[in-house]
């Protein structure tokens, strides 16, 4: 997602140890967030909601005074924010905190105080543990943790292995999204590495892996590279299965250079040589190229697949396509 900053007043900042301080900035009387690689059937950047036609498009944007900025800084990889919206707001994201990352204000976490469903692609994650075999899955990309609580919350045999190469995501995870609470109530199911995400690897492999790595408000250009496709194929158990944010047109990059749907086709190239016919996409938006997830292995029957899974998550099941480029 990203923030577009309209106009404005000055604004509080809070600094962490290792931030570099940024400057007062002009306070928006407007922000307008749209989601940055992916969103849900229901919720979809720069696009009109698909299926509660009565939202507001993401682009008409959130009142200044219905959004507060609780931290803002830049730490040696990231340029975060944290902000609240308003219970108030007339919008899907009223009620919620959400973490941006980068330039373009890409929205990496969202979190809502009684639900842990989003209506956003981190709901697509959810779908994957029932497919899977037994063992643990791989978060690559952990950010303030959305994807881990909703699994946790939904799955209670789940055992969770995260990876964020940025530790101040991690610090401001456990100030403003209630992750320290998440750790202490799931320390045989919640492990949390900084590091890396490419190199995870646990005794006798993953079941699941999910990636949902953006840097500078573009996927990571390793994964343009089909070595690295082979090198998280190897890293799954037998039967074990991938599924990725692989962005789309929705994508707001910080380079010029850089287009979110080229870099996800790109991607999804690069995985096609890897897995062949066993890839799968799934289009969330009114465009075909506007936001996508993919899928490694055999495609599940969907009615099975359905009854694994709570309400709000089962017509994602009927939503992956064998992928073509």
């Amino acid at each position: 997602m990203r923030t577009v900053i309209l106009t404005a007043q000055t604004q509080p900042q809070m600094f962490f140890r290792n931030s570099v301080p940024l400057p007062l900035a002009p306070k928006p009387t407007r922000i307008s967030l749209a989601l940055k690689p992916l969103s849900s059937s229901s919720l979809v950047a720069k696009c009109h909601q698909q299926r509660q036609q009565h939202q507001k498009t993401q682009d008409e944007g959130i009142p200044a005074e219905e959004v507060k900025i609780l931290a803002k800084f830049k730490s040696r990889h990231n340029y975060i924010r944290v902000l609240e919206v308003s219970r108030k707001a007339e919008h899907h994201f009223r009620g919620s905190r959400l973490l941006l990352l980068d330039a373009p204000g890409n929205i990496h976490s969202v979190s809502f105080l009684f639900t842990s469903l989003t209506k956003t692609y981190f709901d697509v994650f959810a779908t994957l543990p029932p497919i899977l075999p037994s063992g643990p899955i791989a978060l690559l990309g952990f950010g303030a943790g959305t994807a881990a609580r909703l699994l946790l919350d939904l799955y209670p045999n789940a055992v969770l292995h995260g990876w964020e190469l940025d530790p101040a995501v991690i610090q401001v995870a456990r100030e403003y999204f209630n992750l320290g609470k998440l750790e202490r109530e799931n320390q045989q199911r919640l492990f949390i590495y900084i590091g890396n995400a490419l190199n995870a690897t646990v005794h006798n492999g993953f079941s699941g892996i999910v990636v949902d790595l953006f840097s500078q408000g573009c996927l990571i250009p390793e994964l343009q590279e089909p070595a690295t496709w082979e090198k998280l194929r190897g890293r799954l158990r037998k039967g074990g299965r991938i599924m990725v944010n692989v962005g789309g047109s929705c994508v707001e990059p910080e380079s010029r250079l850089r287009d979110g749907k080229v870099v996800m086709e790109e991607t999804l190239r690069a995985m096609k040589e890897v897995f062949g016919k066993e890839l799968f996409v799934l289009n969330l938006g009114n465009r075909k190229d506007d936001s996508s997830l993919a899928l490694t292995g055999d495609l599940p029957p969907s009615e099975e697949w359905k009854k694994r899974l709570p309400g709000p998550l089962k017509s994602y099941t009927q939503m992956w396509m064998p992928y073509s480029d």
